[in-house]
């Protein structure tokens, strides 16, 4: 009787510690000049998604490098995310393809369930699917090993519903991308992931000051928002570094082994928050920075731009 023989994931590649943020960067002109900046600086991660709306555009600029011969595939780390219409067993891999497709790549470094809850795929009504993660991670796994994504992963997830993944994985989640900037450090998760040898990717790491833009463009009303660009204790120690108070923050969670994401369009921001690895905080100062910590109210983007959504049973925020 024959063995049946379990497949074999494909070799994941090392994930930069610095990338390319894009959320809310459509403008196809003045994606282009930010991507092509960032390559130029030497970023080779870039973190996109399906609901961004612009896989199409990064994946015309990552190619022209390629075909260049400026870049090979390999030296980029690709991210995008399954969106929230794709988050079912039956829609992952048209969603995925579809990604594939649009950054007219072979295969991702890494590919994410952007959220724990879903929608259908009707936009005439708002009904929200009930989660299925082990049937989604099933598929999504079907994809590493046909070599289509280096790595899986969640995004939004909080801890117990990454534990309750663990419990039926074949392959764990390489990485979680959560929320994280010195207001909202959400310790507790960040030490289960390292506990289960889960990477963690901080994005919004200065925060989000685009946010009431995005939330005015949905209709919605504008929030005061926690300001990490503002905050005398991250002034006081970037002014003893001679350093930006953008740089002070990113570089604290970097020390922390922490992915940071973060996105600008603005060439001279790009080329900053890439400036990050030729100074060290010290114990103290990192102490200083971990006493902002304020935790579930500093959250900025709760996704409640989905109507009711924190009334859903897998809604992620203030659980677990």
């Amino acid at each position: 009787m024959a063995k049946t023989v379990k497949p074999v994931p494909c070799g994941a590649t090392k994930m930069p510690i610095v990338g390319l943020g894009t959320w809310l960067a459509t403008d196809p002109a003045e994606l282009e000049v930010a991507l092509n900046t960032a390559l130029e600086v030497g970023y080779r991660h870039i973190d996109t998604a399906a609901v961004y709306n612009n896989e199409h555009i990064i994946g015309k600029v990552i190619n022209q490098w390629i075909c260049s011969g400026k870049l090979k595939r390999e030296d980029l780390f690709i991210t995008t995310k399954l969106p929230i219409q794709g988050i079912h067993r039956d829609r992952v891999e048209k969603y995925f393809h579809r990604s594939l497709q649009k950054l007219a790549v072979e295969y991702v470094d890494l590919y994410l369930i952007h959220f724990p809850f879903g929608m259908a795929e009707s936009s005439d009504t708002v009904v929200y699917e009930e989660e299925d993660h082990r049937g989604i991670w099933k598929v999504m796994e079907k994809q590493v090993y046909a070599c289509k994504a280096k790595s899986i992963g969640l995004s939004n997830f909080n801890k117990s519903q990454v534990a309750n993944l663990l419990k039926f994985c074949d392959i764990k989640p390489a990485n979680l991308q959560i929320e994280l900037h010195v207001f909202l450090q959400q310790p507790e998760l960040v030490q289960f992931c390292r506990e289960n040898e889960i990477g963690v990717t901080a994005y919004s790491p200065l925060g989000n000051p685009g946010f009431n833009k995005f939330l005015k463009s949905r209709g919605q009303q504008e929030r005061q928002l926690v300001n990490v660009l503002t905050n005398p204790v991250v002034a006081d120690i970037a002014k003893t570094h001679q350093r930006s108070n953008a740089q002070i923050a990113l570089r604290f969670l970097m020390q922390k082994y922490i992915v940071i994401i973060p996105k600008s369009v603005t060439p001279s921001r790009i080329h900053d928050n890439f400036d990050v690895f030729d100074f060290i905080l010290d114990d103290e100062e990192m102490k200083r920075l971990e006493s902002l910590d304020i935790g579930e109210e500093a959250r900025i983007v709760d996704w409640k731009v989905y109507p009711n959504i924190e009334n859903h049973p897998a809604y992620p925020f203030g659980k677990g």
